[in-house]
C-alpha cells in the first residue's frame, strides 16, 4: 500500500532563532516546513501554496500576526488552512482574541516536545490522536522571586516526590511471587510422589502366592530409594526458594536504598532553590535601600526644572520570563497612578538589563538553569538565549504595552514612558571568578540579579 505524503507546515516570525527552534521540532515529526519572516511574505507564498496549517507569530513589523490571520480567514482560498498562534503572548483575553479571529490556539515559545506534539495531532498532521492526561497547552506562571514554574490555574499539582511507598509495592510484589512458587514446589512434588508410587506398584505383583524373602527385601528397597527420592526432590526445591528470597531481598535492599538517595538529592535541591530565592530577595533589598529616600523625585515633581533620571527601583526578571510584564506591569502601574495624583510632568525611562545564566539543555528542547552544584565548566551554555531570540517588540506583554500607551493619552501628554533594551553590557553584581571550583549556583546568583529592569523618572520643565 503506498505511503502517505508528508504534511507540510508553514512557520511565520521575524525572529530567526525561533522559526529554526520550531522547524526542527517539527520536523521530528516528518513535516515538510516552510518559513516567512513576515506577515506580507506569507500571503504572499499562501497565493501558490496551500500548507497543512500554519503556526502565526503575533508581533512582526508591518502586518502582525492577529491582522494577517483575520486577512487568511477572510480569503475563502484560504479560510480552511488551521492557523496556531506561535508567540510569547498569553492571557485568557488574548486568546480569546485569537480564537476569535479563527485561529486554533496558542502555543507558547518556551514550547515542551510533548505540547508540539499534542498540537499536531489537534492540528491533524499526525495519524493518530493520543489520550493525555493534561490539556496540550495548559498556561503556565513564573513566581517573580523564586523563578519556580507553576499551573496558572486555581489547582497548583504539586510534583510527587520519591517516596518509601515503592519499597512497599515491591516487597508485597515479592511476597505474592513467593507464594506462587511455593504452590509450584508442593504441586510439583505431589506429581513427583504419585509418579514413584505408580512405578512402585508396577513393580509389585497385585496378589504374590508365596513371596519370597528376597522379593520382599527388594521391594522394600524400591520404597527407601523412592522416598529417599522425594525428599531430595523437596530439598532441593526448598534450597531453591531460599535463594530466590535471598535475591529478591538483596534487590529490595538496593531499591530502598536508590529511594532514600532521590528523596536525599530532592531535599538538596529544594534547599538550593531557597537558598537561591533568599539572596535574590537580599540582593533586592539591598539596590532598593541603596536609593536615597528623596530619589523618588515626587515631592516638587509637578513644578521642578527638568533633571537627570533618578532609579526608582529595580525589578529582578527571572530566566525565561518576558521583562516588561508580571510583577513589573503592576509596579508601573502603581508608579503612574502616583505620579498622576501628585501632578508630575515628565519621563518614566524604564530599561532591561540581560544576565548571562549557566544553561542546561540544547537550542531543540530548550534551555533552563543548570543545578546548583554543577561545575561552571560543565554549563551546555553560558548566556541568555530566550532574552537573545526575542525582538524588541516581543519584550512586552500587550497588556504593558497597552498601559504604556494608555498612560500618556490618560495624563494629557503630561508623562509619558520610554522603554529601553540594554542587553548585558551593564551589571548591577560582578560574576564570580571563572574558575574549576565555580559553581553553578553561586554563577546564577549574580546572573539572577543582573537579569533586571530599572524604573528611572525624570521630571520635566515646570
Amino acid at each position: 500500500m503506498a505511503s502517505m505524503a508528508r504534511k507540510r507546515a508553514l512557520i511565520v516570525d521575524d525572529s530567526k532563532s525561533a522559526r529554526v527552534i520550531l522547524s526542527r521540532m517539527l520536523e521530528k515529526y516528518d513535516i515538510e516546513v516552510d518559513m516567512s519572516e513576515s506577515a506580507e511574505q506569507a500571503i504572499h507564498y499562501l497565493q501558490q501554496n496551500r500548507p497543512d496549517a500554519i503556526f502565526m507569530d503575533h508581533l512582526m513589523p508591518g502586518m502582525d500576526g492577529l491582522q494577517a490571520v483575520e486577512a487568511i480567514k477572510g480569503n475563502p482560498q484560504t479560510a480552511t488552512i488551521p492557523i496556531m498562534m506561535y508567540t510569547s503572548q498569553e492571557g485568557e483575553l488574548y486568546v480569546g482574541q485569537a480564537r476569535a479571529l479563527g485561529a486554533m490556539g496558542v502555543l507558547p515559545k518556551q514550547v515542551r516536545p510533548v505540547d508540539v506534539s499534542k498540537v499536531l495531532y489537534e492540528l491533524h498532521l499526525l495519524p493518530d490522536r493520543r489520550d493525555w492526561s493534561a490539556p496540550a497547552l495548559e498556561p503556565v506562571e513564573v513566581d517573580p522571586v523564586s523563578g519556580a514554574a507553576k499551573p496558572s490555574g486555581a489547582e497548583r499539582r504539586e510534583p510527587a516526590a520519591p517516596s518509601a511507598e515503592w519499597g512497599h509495592r515491591v516487597e508485597q510484589a515479592i511476597k505474592e511471587q513467593g507464594v506462587d512458587l511455593r504452590r509450584f514446589v508442593i504441586a510439583s512434588l505431589d506429581s513427583f510422589a504419585t509418579r514413584i508410587i505408580s512405578d512402585v506398584r508396577g513393580l509389585v505383583p497385585a496378589a504374590p502366592p508365596s513371596p519370597e524373602p528376597a522379593a520382599v527385601a527388594a521391594s522394600n528397597l524400591s520404597m527407601r530409594w523412592a522416598w529417599l527420592g522425594g525428599i531430595a526432590a523437596a530439598l532441593i526445591a526448598a534450597l531453591s526458594f531460599g535463594f530466590l528470597w535471598v535475591s529478591s531481598r538483596s534487590e529490595l535492599t538496593q531499591i530502598l536504598n536508590q529511594v532514600a538517595a532521590l528523596n536525599s538529592a530532592n531535599a538538596q535541591l529544594k534547599r538550593s532553590q531557597q537558598d537561591l530565592t533568599d539572596t535574590i530577595k537580599e540582593l533586592s533589598g539591598a539596590l532598593t535601600n541603596a536609593l536615597p529616600a528623596a530619589s523618588m523625585g515626587l515631592g516638587s515633581a509637578g513644578s521642578g526644572a527638568a533633571g537627570p533620571a533618578s532609579l526608582v527601583r529595580t525589578e529582578p526578571v527571572p530566566y525565561g520570563e518576558v521583562a516588561m510584564d508580571r510583577s513589573r506591569l503592576d509596579f508601573l502601574r502603581d508608579l503612574t497612578g502616583r505620579l498622576e495624583s501628585q501632578g508630575f510632568r515628565g519621563v518614566v525611562r524604564i530599561t532591561s538589563h540581560a544576565g548571562a545564566f549557566c544553561l542546561s539543555g540544547n537550542a531543540a528542547d530548550g534551555y533552563a538553569p543548570a543545578p546548583a552544584a554543577t561545575p561552571l565548566s560543565k554549563c551546555d551554555t553560558l548566556g541568555n538565549p530566550f532574552e537573545e531570540s526575542l525582538a524588541n517588540s516581543q519584550r512586552q506583554s500587550v497588556a504593558f504595552a497597552n498601559l504604556v500607551s494608555g498612560i500618556r493619552q490618560r495624563s494629557a501628554g503630561a508623562i509619558s514612558v520610554s522603554v529601553e533594551n540594554a542587553g548585558a553590557a551593564k551589571t548591577a553584581v560582578a560574576y564570580p571568578a571563572r574558575a574549576d571550583s565555580t559553581s553553578a549556583g553561586e554563577w546564577n546568583k549574580a546572573a539572577a540579579a543582573n537579569n533586571r529592569v530599572e524604573f528611572a523618572v525624570e521630571p520635566g520643565a515646570g
